[in-house]
């Protein structure tokens, strides 16, 4: 990733869990036109079960800096 899309994703990355599945659906919204429909919908349905996942407390939200240094300690 380039530097601006390292810091969209840093913003991003800081709001509330429901703005960010708002911008998440939106993001994959603005992809239709290049995308097969069934991913999308296969997409949408994943967002829509981490969503639910997130709300009900069965999963934690992990902070990008922590996922980024596990990452890189692979």
């Amino acid at each position: 990733m380039n530097a601006r899309v390292d810091h969209l994703l840093h913003e991003a990355l800081a709001l509330p869990d429901e703005e960010r599945s708002a911008l998440v659906v939106a993001l994959l919204d603005s992809l239709e036109g290049s995308a097969d429909p069934s991913i999308s919908e296969a997409w949408r349905e994943e967002v829509r079960k981490r969503r639910a996942a997130l709300r009900d407390g069965s999963v934690q939200p992990v902070a990008w800096a922590d996922a980024k240094a596990r990452l890189s300690a692979l």
